[in-house]
């Protein structure tokens, strides 16, 4: 934990009663609907999402806390080994560079290194952008382990509304992957792409189109086809959309009290989570998740430990634990060769996760400007990071924190630190 430094524990000087104080001023000033995704703006925001956008709760349920045990170490001085496009570094420099606003490692289920920085404490609700995702995926695996969910129907079989649009004859395997054929343009600098259109459409952002404010489902039911459904991996937000519209359908309850009942409610969460809403209090299932690093982390803790929390509670199926990572030739070879460079060379993406390298037992869940979700069952480490870059998507922070968090989980795991 960060220590107070000498001035801020040194004793304050009292007031002069001749100079009137200082109005303080208000973070939120200014920020809103159109500019809260700005760089200048992220850190606030990503901390105060319920002060832009409309949010419903996601309950933890009544159930006990589940301990976190810590044996805090200092681990800022463990080498991150150098790369072709970086020389040798500490994880201390990473974190120092990485915008960093939060960050903790588990080996074995013990805290080993919890960090909090600027405004972020331990109770603060972070978004999560684009790790809602993988929450997202998890509750479909859930129902996948009840037998309510067959990922090898179509996802029409269960939306039937979205017959008309390009989802026809596309599988929710396909989304679940991300292999649909879905012309959807994932550009996030980009103010035409289907990415930040979907944002105008929910209200995310100031509509500046023909028909705004439509809502999440009825801008999917727009989206056409581009190819054939089954085909190349590429990152789509709208899969997740379509994946969570799915689970609604299935449960006949909205995700906000879904993802409760069967997920939050079950890894003794110390707080509720929140997820922001489109104008009809849909969930942006794909980037909408705000909670705390700690249930962040109870969260992750479910795919170290074969789909159990830390209550001991069967959270996930182990059926859906081993789908998730068992990552086929077939998922490794669309990855390979989906549009763009994804940097991950032999990596994969398989049920809203992200597989980096093809000899590591590490898996991710990702977010635009830093979020992320380290998870090595192999080593029985769990890293997670909240952050707040400026841009949306930024390799020079990205990689080095994976390869961090990859070098710690080499060092807890060395002779020397047992």
């Amino acid at each position: 934990m960060n220590e107070p430094s000498p001035e801020q524990t040194a004793a304050t000087p009292p007031a002069d009663p001749t100079v009137a104080p200082s109005a303080p001023v208000d973070p939120a000033a200014g920020i809103d609907r159109d500019n809260w995704q700005d760089p200048d703006n992220v850190r606030w925001s990503f901390q105060n999402v319920a002060r832009v956008l409309p949010t419903t709760p996601i309950s933890r349920g009544t159930g006990p806390v589940a301990e976190l045990p810590a044996d805090l170490q200092d681990l800022g001085e463990v080498e991150v080994p150098a790369t072709e496009y970086s020389e040798a570094r500490s994880v201390r420099s990473v974190i120092e560079s990485t915008d960093t606003d939060a960050w903790m490692l588990m080996h074995n289920g013990t805290v080993l290194t919890e960090e909090y920085f600027g405004e972020m404490t331990a109770s603060t609700e972070h978004l999560l952008m684009s790790v809602s995702k993988s929450l997202v995926g998890t509750v479909a695996g859930v129902l996948a382990g009840s037998g309510d969910l067959d990922p090898d129907r179509l996802v029409t079989d269960f939306v039937p509304k979205l017959a008309e649009s390009g989802y026809a004859g596309a599988t929710v395997r396909h989304v679940l992957d991300m292999r649909s054929g879905i012309r959807f343009f994932e550009d996030y600098l980009d103010p035409q792409s289907e990415v930040r259109q979907i944002e105008e459409s929910i209200g995310w952002s100031e509509a500046k189109r023909e028909n705004p404010g439509i809502g999440m489902y009825e801008f999917l039911t727009t989206l056409e086809a581009k190819s054939e459904h089954g085909g190349v991996f590429e990152y789509r937000s709208c899969e997740t959309d379509v994946l969570g519209w799915v689970c609604e359908k299935i449960a006949g309850e909205r995700m906000q009290s879904l993802m409760s009942r069967v997920l939050w409610s079950r890894i003794g969460a110390e707080q509720d989570a929140i997820i922001a809403t489109d104008q009809y209090g849909v969930g942006m299932f794909d980037g909408g998740i705000n909670t705390t690093l700690r249930d962040l982390a109870r969260f992750g803790y479910v795919y170290t430990n074969r789909g159990q929390s830390l209550t001991g509670q069967q959270v996930a199926p182990t059926t859906w634990i081993g789908d998730t990572l068992t990552t086929s030739e077939d998922v490794r070879q669309a990855f390979a060769d989906g549009p763009g460079d994804n940097r991950m060379p032999g990596g994969a993406y398989h049920n809203q996760f992200w597989f980096p390298f093809p000899d590591s037992h590490a898996f991710l869940a990702l977010g635009i400007h830093g979020q992320m979700i380290y998870m090595n069952p192999g080593a029985n480490v769990l890293g997670v990071k909240l952050s707040s870059w400026g841009l949306p998507q930024d390799a020079a922070k990205l990689f080095p924190t994976i390869r961090a968090f990859e070098a710690l989980a080499k060092a807890v795991n060395s002779p020397a630190a047992e």
